[in-house]
């Protein structure tokens, strides 16, 4: 028996058990100062009452003889695709109940798409970026190419055509750096994928977030995509899922490569592997979608916005480098300074009780950058901003 050898190239802690860690340590040594959190991406708002009543209601169905349902169908009941299928076509986007899967999250399908493509496959990851991409990557021993975001190109790198990848992660609003690409650039991006016969894996788990009708917010509002993309999107941050586990893939019908169709391959890949999300889970993310529903979601999604600009003003007045806080829940600073990541972490935690995620933890670029969410009540953010500005100061 030999064990797979390429967990050995993964780091022993995963970033944020680290900072959990770190963080309960401090409370154990320090119980009577608060804490207050604004580095993991949890969201901190209720489930929004329309979805409340479709998963009691479902519960109710479930037990009664004519309402119960056992095994349901692995790619996702068709009420709740039709309802995305809506969702996409007010994007001008027209896509075929069969494109659409329902997941339990994003960050599962994004691993678990791997199964579809040879480990000999080169995969251009955007440096820093969400700890998912390289990890699931690495423990399948294929090669990564770093793709460099910094503050030169506002953290939105662009494709390099002396770069041949077979892979490629995009992230926009972008995690952790909050940067949303334009249309003009992703159409960049899905010209050099159809020139090299590359894939782009695009994770579009904060578009909710997009305010602005000109930035797109699906890789399938740019001309050829559905040639060259599968996108991945989550109810967590959108409708607050994080705990009940809900998203949704789109592997188009025209992803073709070596006579072999993606989409046909993902659907035996999740009818072997996985047995679908809860029908009560279903509806609920079916009321995410209905006009209450949206209406609900937004002023949630405005509450952390409000919070953002919070952060962003505070950040501003002391003419502190950032990107994000707009169209995104996350704020990417530049550690005052010129301190280090984790040495601005420790600073924080210790002098003001401030807790955030290290951009080192996002990789190489992400050294001397520092993350702060907006996921938290907006009298702890207020809170927390009073402290930072008297810091600072």
């Amino acid at each position: 028996m030999k064990i797979n050898e390429n967990y050995k190239k993964l780091e022993v802690s995963y970033l944020f058990s680290t900072i959990a860690k770190k963080v309960n340590e401090f409370i154990r040594n320090n119980p009577d100062k608060k804490v207050i959190r604004l580095g993991i991406g949890d969201v901190t708002r209720p489930l929004c009452k329309s979805v409340i009543e479709a998963i009691k209601s479902a519960t109710d169905e479930m037990g009664t003889f004519e309402g119960f349902r056992g095994y349901g169908p692995e790619q996702g009941y068709d009420f709740l695709k039709e309802e995305i299928q809506k969702y996409y076509a007010r994007k001008n986007v027209s896509l075929d109940l069969d494109e659409i899967f329902i997941s339990d999250g994003a960050k599962s399908d994004l691993g678990n798409i791997l199964d579809l493509f040879s480990t000999d496959n080169t995969v251009l990851i955007p440096d820093p970026v969400y700890p998912v991409y390289v990890d699931t990557n690495l423990m399948q021993n294929r090669n990564i190419i770093f793709l460099k975001a910094d503050q030169q190109n506002d953290f939105l790198p662009m494709p390099d055509e002396s770069i041949k990848a077979d892979l490629i992660y995009l992230c926009s609003p972008n995690n952790p750096t909050g940067a949303v690409y334009n249309k003009s650039q992703l159409e960049k991006w899905v010209q050099y994928a159809l020139k090299n016969n590359a894939v782009i894996l695009f994770d579009s788990a904060y578009e909710c977030f997009i305010s602005d009708s000109n930035l797109p917010s699906s890789i399938f509002e740019i001309e050829g995509a559905k040639s060259c993309a599968i996108e991945f999107c989550s109810l967590s941050k959108t409708a607050g899922f994080t705990g009940t586990r809900c998203g949704y893939t789109i592997v188009p019908f025209e992803l073709n490569f070596d006579n072999m169709s993606l989409n046909k391959m993902w659907l035996r890949r999740q009818t072997t592997k996985f047995n679908g999300v809860p029908y009560i889970v279903q509806r609920g993310a079916q009321a995410v979608f209905s006009e209450k529903g949206q209406k609900e979601i937004k002023e949630n999604i405005e509450y952390y916005k409000r919070n953002a600009s919070l952060i962003s003003q505070t950040l501003k007045k002391h003419n502190i480098y950032f990107t994000g806080g707009i169209h995104s829940p996350y704020i990417w600073l530049k550690c005052p300074n010129n301190m280090k990541s984790w040495e601005f972490f420790d600073y924080l935690l210790q002098n003001i009780q401030i807790v955030g995620t290290p951009g080192a933890g996002f990789g190489q670029n992400g050294e001397g950058f520092f993350r702060l969410t907006s996921f938290n009540t907006c009298e702890n953010t207020k809170e927390a901003m009073e402290r930072l500005d008297n810091l600072l100061t």
